[in-house]
């Protein structure tokens, strides 16, 4: 009992600390960019007012310009609210991390503060965890206790799956969320071919790939004779760290893999930050806000 109420503290102490750290960065570092970086679905009708010289002629309300004998124009307000879905891949590659954090504590990280910077706007969150499978879908809504919720099931959640498909993600997405939200993918993207569901959500909704490496994946340090252990399928194959030439094909491997996911998201007019565990993320991600907020402002 005493080892059950230990561990729970010590969840509830991790919560706490990740949910003070973001909320701090999103007071900070993000107050503003949000919100005149994702825009609203559409406009709402507020009020009528008279007309004034220069005010759109579509914008007169003849009903009420009829009724009144004057000309009156219709005020909109945007409509602020949106859906913010964050798709969490938990496959096992995801705990692997060469530094003191893994890719899956980095991407609960981000997640938590981009499910902030939503509530902080009075948007609706949503999860969806997938590994293999589809693990855990938490359907979107407001408030800090909800977000507190979604921030455990990414720490803490325990797959069924080892391996990951985006598609299955993809498409369930595409299935239970009809109206048109803002996607955040999280994943390191260790996967199969995914482009069609792929190209299929980023066609129905704003999508954004956050892709979490760790450097340990792409660069071998020179050590000697190590076994290596890919973390879903649990195949093992021993490689000499200490030839150049095994390094360097290393290295060419997960170059090549990187310029495919980069030419895919290119393809399909998805938007990408790229993340690595043990860095700070937060450069990174203003400096995609930014650029998107120039976006914005120019259309």
């Amino acid at each position: 009992m005493r080892e059950t109420e230990q561990k729970t503290a010590e969840i509830l102490k991790k919560i706490r600390t990740l949910e003070i750290k973001t909320r701090g960065l999103v007071e900070t570092a993000f107050a503003g960019d949000y919100h005149s970086v994702f825009k609203g679905r559409g406009m709402n009708f507020e009020d009528v007012r008279e007309y004034q010289p220069g005010d759109e002629i579509r914008a007169i309300d003849w009903n009420v310009t009829a009724r009144l004998g004057t000309a009156f124009v219709k005020q909109f307000t945007e409509e602020r609210e949106l859906t913010v879905m964050l798709i969490v891949d938990v496959s096992a590659s995801g705990n692997f991390g060469s530094t003191t954090q893994s890719k899956r504590e980095l991407a609960a990280e981000v997640a938590c503060l981009l499910a902030f910077s939503a509530i902080r706007n009075n948007d609706k969150v949503g999860l969806l965890l997938f590994s293999d499978r589809v693990e855990l879908f938490i359907p979107p809504k407001k408030g800090r206790s909800h977000t507190l919720r979604l921030i455990r099931e990414i720490l803490f959640f325990q797959p069924g799956g080892r391996g990951t498909a985006p598609a299955l993600a993809l498409d369930y997405l595409n299935k239970i969320v009809t109206r048109r939200a803002v996607v955040f993918f999280i994943s390191d993207f260790q996967a199969p071919d995914f482009s069609h569901a792929l190209a299929v959500s980023g066609r129905r909704h704003d999508f954004i790939a956050i892709h979490i490496q760790d450097e340990r994946e792409r660069v071998l340090p020179g050590i000697g004779i190590i076994t290596l252990e890919d973390a879903e399928s649990g195949e093992q194959i021993e490689v000499n760290t200490m030839d150049r030439g095994t390094r360097q094909r290393f290295t060419d491997f997960a170059d090549e893999h990187e310029a495919e996911l980069s030419r895919t998201l290119r393809r399909n007019n998805i938007d990408a930050i790229a993340l690595r565990t043990g860095e700070d993320y937060l450069p990174a991600l203003r400096s995609f806000f930014k650029q998107r907020e120039r976006c914005v402002a120019v259309r």
